[in-house]
């Protein structure tokens, strides 16, 4: 496969075993029951990088970093890295010399955590990998890929649910008219009818105005009033002395008053 121009680190571990595994004679499983796991042929620390599509895992010294062996993975699951059947702690590795040497050995973490990081970190990258050639597929394809049909099948209907939405009056948006401004006073029509109210006197009643008492005359036939009711009482204007004299008069001559009587 074709590799990238940089190395990625996917996962580091600070401690790592390595056994010397017996040949496989039949196609069953490898077993670490049949490892000598107290005697390791190697301790140190383990690293996976990914160059490109490639993953390698990497068995270095604890101080120095030295390379002590590392095994190219390029398919996952796969020949490159098994696991055991017996444990989930244990693995069996396919490492390279560069030189087309291969040999299979065993390595196993002390922690069950470490295992499982192990076991994560080479499942994502090939994940990744497999999106990558997806893509890579469809931008070299585009008529390929799955086309989104959105065209009405043969008696196929829709049905369209419109609520009937009414506006509110005053809602937003339609404002109300407004009466036109009068600079702050509100105008209050007229009273109905606009007539002035008048006073009017029966014969033989007494009419008090302003609190003083004023006796009902005959209206002599010159049409005249005499000359203590044609003058206004105390606290009447002239104006209001005028129209007690016309309703004087015509509630006399309502009443039978005859001239001269």
């Amino acid at each position: 496969m074709e590799e990238g121009g940089y190395e990625s680190v996917l996962c580091v571990k600070p401690e790592v075993h390595v056994y010397r595994i017996p040949p496989r004679a039949t196609n069953r499983g490898y077993r670490a029951s049949e490892w000598q796991l107290d005697q390791p042929s190697w301790s140190g620390r383990l690293r996976i990088t990914a160059k490109g599509q490639v993953a390698y895992i990497k068995l270095e010294d604890r101080t120095s970093g030295e390379l002590f062996a590392q095994a190219p993975v390029d398919q996952f699951p796969g020949t490159a890295v098994e696991s055991v059947t017996d444990s989930s702690r244990y693995f069996v590795i396919r490492i390279e010399d560069g030189n087309g040497r291969r040999a299979f050995i065993g390595i196993g973490f002390g922690d069950r955590g470490d295992a499982f990081d192990f076991n994560v970190a080479l499942q994502d990258h090939f994940k990744w990998v497999k999106q990558q050639c997806e893509f890579a597929k469809q931008a070299q394809n585009p008529d390929q890929g799955p086309k989104l049909d959105l065209s009405f099948k043969e008696g196929q209907t829709i049905k369209l649910n419109i609520a009937n939405m009414k506006k509110k009056e005053g809602a937003a948006g339609t404002p109300r008219a407004r009466p036109a401004s009068t600079g702050g006073l509100s105008l209050l029509p007229p009273p109905p009818g606009g007539r002035t109210s008048t006073l009017t006197a029966h014969p033989g009643e007494h009419l008090s105005v302003g609190g003083s008492v004023i006796q009902p005359a005959v209206v002599p036939s010159s049409g005249r009033l005499p000359a203590s009711l044609s003058q206004a009482p105390a606290g009447f204007s002239s104006d209001q002395s005028t129209t007690l004299s016309c309703n004087f008069w015509k509630g006399a001559t309502s009443s039978g008053l005859k001239e001269g009587g």
